[in-house]
């Protein structure tokens, strides 16, 4: 069954409003599908040769942007999982700028990480598109805060549109 629904505010951390509220639509499967695809058309199209460029010292460049964004996708899917399946143990936060210099980005390539990041939305997909809807409102507590796995679905997607917002304000 697919989530139409987004969800509401006590569901996530609050801190998490701007992404679930940037979304256009609350059908979580077509969110993710249609976030993604603009996503993978705006990196296509950015010149592989600019891929070292950073915004401004210190800054993510744009081949680590996008290892932080699969390094994500792979920890709220984490979390989603084992909420789903009534695991109660309280999940930490992950320090994406310590994460960011050992994922090995600087050595692959653009078509590579691109390659590795659809097969990933793919699997999120599928496993969203799996869950009952009494598992897309079971929570969990992660970073501290409580969460429903159906908001860590929505998280995704706002995480992304947030960085595709980011991306087009300072690296075009």
């Amino acid at each position: 069954m697919t989530p139409t629904k987004l969800p509401q505010t006590g569901a996530y951390p609050e801190f998490y409003k701007p992404y679930i509220t940037a979304l256009d639509s609350d059908n979580l499967l077509d969110t993710l599908d249609q976030v993604h695809l603009a996503s993978i058309g705006i990196f296509r199209a950015y010149p592989e040769s600019k891929w070292e460029y950073r915004y401004a010292p210190g800054k993510w460049n744009v081949k680590e942007l996008l290892g932080h964004l699969i390094d994500a996708e792979r920890i709220f899917c984490t979390r989603a999982l084992r909420f789903a399946r009534l695991d109660k143990t309280e999940l930490p936060g992950f320090d994406q700028n310590a994460y960011v210099p050992e994922s090995n980005v600087a050595h692959r390539s653009v078509p590579d990480l691109l390659d590795e990041w659809t097969l990933l939305r793919k699997a999120t997909v599928k496993m969203f598109a799996n869950l009952t809807p009494e598992m897309l409102q079971r929570e969990g507590i992660a970073s501290g805060w409580p969460i429903t796995v159906m908001a860590l679905g929505f998280v995704i997607a706002g995480h992304e549109k947030h960085h595709q917002n980011i991306f087009q304000e300072r690296y075009l």
